[in-house]
């Protein structure tokens, strides 16, 4: 993956949007919105749903978009902000009504949208297909946080046809939200997100459907590990239907790959319930696999990966301690790259996962016991 380059006179960089124009005004199109005011953009909303435009104007989103469209005319940019099948429909009303000079949307399926635009004939000089990696459980505008793309992957997939004013405009909104720009084909990202994405999802939902109908006597023994397999399940079925059907084959693929190691797992246990010993190899080298695929995932930021070590800290469930937990940290001069928490409700305290470079374990865990922290490493 690298960041695009559009071409351009030398030195210049993307081109932050001045104005722009944001169709659907759910968490994505709402938080895109939020995080282009806050670099000063002139933002103006439009939804099919006129409730949902208003609740996010209201909440600092922009303001409401004129019938007659943009006043003073186009914005640089228009947000597609829809489920993939209504993209290509929407970017050509869009572009009939010359909201804006550029146009990307946000769907997280890249191949149909743009099939849909090349059908009905829409401008593809003006039209950057994008998919910005990031979300959460919660929709609708009043979950919608303008810091929700920091750090956080942006796809971008120029087309041939694009001009340089469009790929740098593009370009600009995703770094004006606080993404990192990314360049693939539209085949490559429905690949890849079919494997990052909407596969774990299935197999979340799969897992949480085995709580449905489980004694509460058992949930009540849930920890934290059920809770990382199973929360992304939580995200709302008729958004997810409308994804899976846009990339049915690609995700159909990797659960089907996911199935047959499962299906052979279960065979595996079986035989060690019956008796046969021998079967342990084949968990072991599944968990083995397992272990190594979560080594490649990227470190912090997207970036590469990279070696911190971690420092349990045992912490009280009480306002303020996460802060003193840091200003120790700070105090020695230790940056904690990443943070975990386990803590199950009702608990006194909860044990904090502190990741650092491993030079820095030993001062930290030091820092940390001498503030009376309980430490282990």
């Amino acid at each position: 993956m690298t960041v695009p380059a559009p071409a351009g006179s030398p030195g210049t960089g993307p081109a932050q949007p001045v104005s722009a124009v944001v169709v659907g005004t759910g968490l994505i199109g709402t938080s895109i919105a939020l995080a282009l005011r806050d670099r000063g953009v002139s933002v103006w909303l439009a939804d099919r749903d006129p409730a949902a435009s208003r609740l996010a104007a209201d909440l600092g989103a922009g303001q409401l978009l004129p019938a007659d469209g943009v006043p003073g005319g186009p914005a640089d940019v228009a947000v597609l902000a829809m489920p993939p099948a209504a993209v290509a429909s929407e970017l050509q009303a869009a572009q009939s009504r010359r909201l804006a000079r550029c146009y990307t949307d946000v769907a997280s399926v890249k191949e149909l949208p743009l099939a849909g635009a090349r059908a009905l004939r829409c401008d593809l000089t003006s039209y950057v297909p994008g998919h910005p990696l990031s979300g959460r459980e919660r929709s609708g505008p009043a979950a919608a946080k303008a810091d929700l793309f920091v750090g956080r992957p942006w796809v971008l997939c120029p087309q041939p046809e694009n001009d340089d004013r469009t790929l740098l405009l593009v370009t600009g909104l995703a770094r004006a939200c606080g993404a990192v720009p990314v360049s693939a084909t539209t085949a490559e990202h429905d690949q890849w997100v079919a494997l990052v994405s909407h596969a774990p999802h299935v197999v979340a939902a799969a897992m949480a459907a085995r709580l449905e109908l489980a004694p509460a006597s058992a949930l009540a023994l849930a920890g934290q590990g059920l809770r990382d397999v199973t929360r992304i399940a939580a995200s709302g079925a008729e958004m997810w239907l409308q994804i899976l059907t846009a990339n049915a084959g690609p995700a159909g693929a990797v659960l089907r790959a996911v199935a047959t190691d499962l299906a052979g797992a279960a065979d595996a246990l079986d035989c060690l319930a019956a008796g046969g010993e021998q079967a342990a190899q084949h968990i072991a080298g599944l968990l083995e696999r397992g272990s190594a695929g979560v080594g490649r995932l990227p470190g912090k930021h997207g970036g590469p990966a990279r070696g911190f070590a971690p420092v349990q800290v045992v912490i009280p469930d009480q306002p303020g301690e996460l802060a003193r937990l840091f200003q120790v940290a700070g105090a020695a001069g230790i940056n904690i790259e990443d943070i975990t928490i386990e803590h199950s409700p009702g608990l006194p305290v909860g044990v904090a996962e502190l990741w650092v470079r491993p030079e820095g374990v030993t001062a930290l865990s030091e820092a940390l016991a001498a503030s009376g922290w309980p430490v282990r490493r």
